[in-house]
């Protein structure tokens, strides 16, 4: 089940180009979707389905604002709006596919699907794209075969960075042993806290001298359905045992992420890294999007292992741990945000 009131990322910016055959097709929260810009640059999103035969549209043909299906010919324009059936002068009023409101946002295309009367662009949540200034910031993306509740217990909890990512972003046992402060928005959760004298992440260790240790900081902001924004600085480490650390900041970074729930057994996974201009020294950003490759491809073995066992027996109960609590939170905030939902449809919804 999906929360359709929501902004969904459909793709970095460059996913969807000036490309003559540049006709993206997605599945977006169980619809089919496709992606196509015109020639003033604008994106547009329609259900990829001509309403004819359901032929694909993602299989069309750009013609100026508008798209083609190549299997009758009948051409839509941007707002789903049938123009033209080839052999036909009329046009039947039903001839008509859904739009999409669309933004673009920090260099993310953003698609609502839900009703488009409540379709607000302030919710779309906080990130730092590749095109701010101050940030070099390096861009990559994922498939999964996984659901994305699973992927939002994942990121909710790092206690698992120990385990699972030891020769990239984990690699000391005081991960295994966080205890982070969970508070609760409107529309997520966000999550703090810190990781103190500790050996730096296995990507970057060889980086510093032998036997250094690091204050780290995770600042993150988790929102529906699955946006993940983190600020992430290392600092050498300090005396401080509470709040900011003393040692000297050496790393100043964003990563923002989002998972886009395909249907209930897979996603898309969009992502990025990197380090401040301050911060920033040679090749440090490069590293830093490479390891997320690295990382989020060891996370995609362990859940999509995870999301067979859970298929074959969807009914087991399983012990809950301490670190549970924090995606039983954002879980909590997203069920509340669909039931919500579903009860204002019963409610407007003729008898």
């Amino acid at each position: 089940m999906f929360l359709k009131n929501a902004w969904y990322c459909a793709g970095w910016d460059y996913d969807v180009h000036q490309g003559r055959d540049s006709i993206v097709a997605r599945k977006i929260a169980g619809e089919r979707v496709v992606l196509y810009r015109k020639p003033d640059g604008g994106v547009v999103a329609l259900e990829d389905r001509c309403p004819h035969r359901q032929a694909a549209l993602s299989l069309g043909r750009k013609e100026g604002n508008s798209l083609r299906c190549m299997y009758h010919g009948m051409k839509f324009n941007g707002e789903g709006i049938c123009e033209e059936i080839p052999g036909q002068t009329t046009i039947p009023e039903r001839a008509c596919v859904r739009s999409y409101p669309v933004v673009e946002k920090d260099n993310w295309i953003w698609v609502w699907m839900g009703d488009p009367a409540k379709a607000d662009d302030r919710l779309i949540c906080f990130s730092v794209g590749p095109s701010d200034p101050d940030w070099h910031i390096k861009t990559s993306k994922m498939h999964v075969e996984t659901n994305y509740r699973w992927e939002i217990e994942n990121l909710a909890d790092l206690s698992h960075l120990t385990w699972v990512h030891p020769n990239t972003v984990g690699g000391d046992r005081a991960y295994g042993e966080i205890k982070p402060i969970h508070t609760i928005t409107a529309r997520g959760i966000n999550t703090l806290f810190w990781v103190r004298s500790v050996a730096p992440t296995g990507a970057v260790k060889h980086i510093f001298p032998e036997g250094m240790k690091l204050d780290i900081c995770f600042d993150i902001q988790h929102t529906v359905p699955c946006n993940w924004i983190m600020r992430f600085r290392a600092f050498s480490a300090g005396t401080n045992t509470e709040g900011e650390s003393n040692g000297k900041l050496l790393v100043d970074t964003w990563t923002c992420q989002t998972v886009t729930p395909c249907d209930e057994d897979s996603v898309d996974y969009y992502y990025s890294w990197g380090a401040s201009k301050e911060t920033e020294f040679p090749g440090l950003s490069n590293l830093l999007g490479g390891t997320l490759d690295e990382a989020f491809t060891e996370d995609r073995i362990m859940l999509e292992a995870q999301h067979i066992r859970r298929k074959e027996k969807p009914n087991l109960k399983m012990i809950n741990i301490s670190h549970d609590a924090g995606p039983g939170k954002m879980l909590w905030v997203l069920d509340k945000l669909i039931r919500e939902e579903g009860q204002s449809q019963s409610v407007t919804e003729p008898a």
